[in-house]
């Protein structure tokens, strides 16, 4: 069964590039040569390692014993990082679009904090670039790139979300009701002081989360309270369900050709297939 080819994105769509630049594609961008399987790799592994520095220099034990250690690797990493960036920039049919795409932004914000920081040198802005160090995080982003899965994910995603916001949509009116009604019912004596406050209670309910800062008290607040609970796990089910639809569905439309029989016209033929499926039709004919 011969595999589906990788889909290019708009960024690598284009004229042919010179020899070296080409190369240095197939490395950078593709995952089908030996040289490439290899990139992506210990990318890979300098992204998980990057993250893990950032998250260890948030303990602050860690942080003061091993500053300098810490300084250093960050740089280690935002210099392998940068010198990607540009090989992306460089190799790339389309640079200022791969520049605007979604990973060029995040491999831009992955780096960015670390130059910000040499402009910002005065002790009035380390609140400004603690949050700026927040950004490094970003490079988790990066990795979804390589997830051979990840469009299909994402495909999934985008078909369920009119399933999903309809469902939102049914769950805060939902809460905005009982809320109302647990108010009515309650009132400011047992913590429901006002509408915003018991719509937070049965949200927080509904979702089982139950924190327990505000319970009713009166037995009708607690019967509604214990059907706001059992509608809760009923619901939970339903976005992952809407979403696992979405996902077999999107599964088996990419496993399908779109190559259309030349005498009945049909499409969505198995990537194997010689003859169409529904006339016998030789398909390459």
């Amino acid at each position: 069964m011969t595999s589906k080819p990788k889909r290019q994105h708009r960024y690598n769509q284009g004229r042919t590039l010179s020899a070296w630049r080409e190369a240095l594609n197939q490395i950078v961008f593709g995952s089908e040569t030996a040289a490439g399987r290899r990139f992506d790799i210990a990318l890979i592994v300098a992204i998980l390692l990057s993250i893990l520095v950032v998250m260890l220099d948030s303990v602050a034990d860690f942080q003061q014993r091993y500053a300098t250690a810490v300084f250093w690797a960050e740089w280690l990493f935002t210099g392998l990082f940068t010198l990607e960036y540009a090989l992306r920039l460089i190799c790339v049919r389309r640079p200022w679009l791969y520049a605007r795409s979604f990973f060029g932004i995040v491999d831009l914000l992955s780096i960015l904090p670390a130059y910000l920081g040499l402009l910002l040198p005065g002790s009035e802005y380390m609140l400004t670039l603690r949050i700026l160090r927040l950004l490094r995080i970003f490079r988790v982003l990066k990795l979804s790139e390589y997830l051979e899965e990840a469009d299909i994910l994402v495909v999934a995603l985008v078909n369920s979300l009119r399933k999903i916001t309809v469902f939102l949509y049914a769950v805060l009116t939902l809460v905005v009701v009982f809320g109302t009604l647990m108010y009515v019912v309650e009132g400011p004596a047992a913590g429901f002081t006002s509408i915003p406050k018991a719509v937070y209670w049965a949200i927080v309910t509904i979702t089982t989360v139950g924190y327990g800062d505000i319970a009713p008290k009166t037995p009708v607040g607690q019967m509604i309270a214990s059907t706001i609970m059992i509608m809760g796990y009923g619901i939970i089910a339903v976005p992952t369900g809407i979403y696992s639809a979405e996902l077999l569905n999107t599964r088996k439309n990419q496993n399908l050709d779109n190559r259309a029989c030349r005498n009945c016209g049909a499409a969505s033929h198995d990537f194997d297939a010689a003859h169409c499926k529904y006339c016998g039709h030789r398909l390459d004919e």
